[in-house]
């Protein structure tokens, strides 16, 4: 199914790569001044847009680059923790982002708004668009009923009911594509180029990349250990 016509924020990063740029609570790199110089030199290198989570992140990455910034607030140990209520929607907002990203499944949220609830709410009081982070056909397809008006791969194998694929989840990627009338974001475990360009041949409206820019620990990690695991030759 062809999307509906796009926000222009939307149209600004369809066909494109977008960067996500998150670390971990504890790393080094955990600095919102760090997070603004990697989604600088991300931008530098091309990125259409800008992925980020916490409201001071948001704040500097919105006053160096203009770019659509799809934001996000990680915060509670509670199953859903990717911008868990409709306050850390609105901060979201307020920060700066373009679009808001929400956990999208069926989970109980932590103020007992339903989804549809929080959408209502985003783009009454704000104006901003909502992403539905899903990781089931059944997710999507329900939060775009419910008014998303981005729905994305990135939960796909991290819930308990999902299946978790080695690479992006490009079945579900393509069926939603395909059935959905809202953008369909591919996000989760794209850790190469030829995984990128296949979300894009599934359909994808536009491609979240993290990890493997973004976050030298892990990208390190990859390569150490494919290096110790190799055995030289004779």
């Amino acid at each position: 199914m062809t999307p509906t016509a796009a926000h222009p924020v939307l149209e600004a990063i369809r066909g494109r790569l977008v960067v996500s740029c998150q670390a971990y609570p504890g790393e080094s790199m955990r600095d919102p001044d760090t997070m603004r110089r990697v989604a600088e030199a991300a931008a530098a290198g091309g990125a259409a847009g800008i992925r980020a989570q916490g409201v001071e992140d948001l704040r500097r990455i919105r006053a160096a680059l203009d770019l659509p910034l799809i934001g996000l607030w990680k915060d509670g140990d509670a199953d859903v923790h990717i911008t868990p209520t409709l306050e850390h929607a609105l901060a979201v907002a307020e920060a700066g982002a373009d679009i808001v990203a929400v956990d999208g499944t069926g989970r109980p949220r932590p103020d007992g708004r339903d989804l549809a609830g929080t959408v209502t709410a985003v783009h009454e009081r704000t104006g901003r668009l909502v992403m539905a982070d899903v990781s089931t056909y059944e997710e999507g397809v329900a939060a775009a009923e419910a008014g998303a008006d981005v729905v994305g791969t990135t939960l796909a194998g991290y819930t308990p009911y999902s299946r978790r694929t080695d690479g992006p989840d490009l079945d579900l990627l393509a069926r939603l594509a395909a059935d959905l009338p809202v953008p369909v974001v591919a996000e989760g475990r794209i850790h190469t180029t030829e995984q990128a360009g296949a979300a894009v041949e599934a359909g994808a409206y536009a491609v979240v990349v993290g990890t493997a820019i973004t976050h030298p620990t892990t990208i390190t990690r990859w390569f150490a250990e494919r290096v110790t695991s190799t055995t030289p030759r004779s």
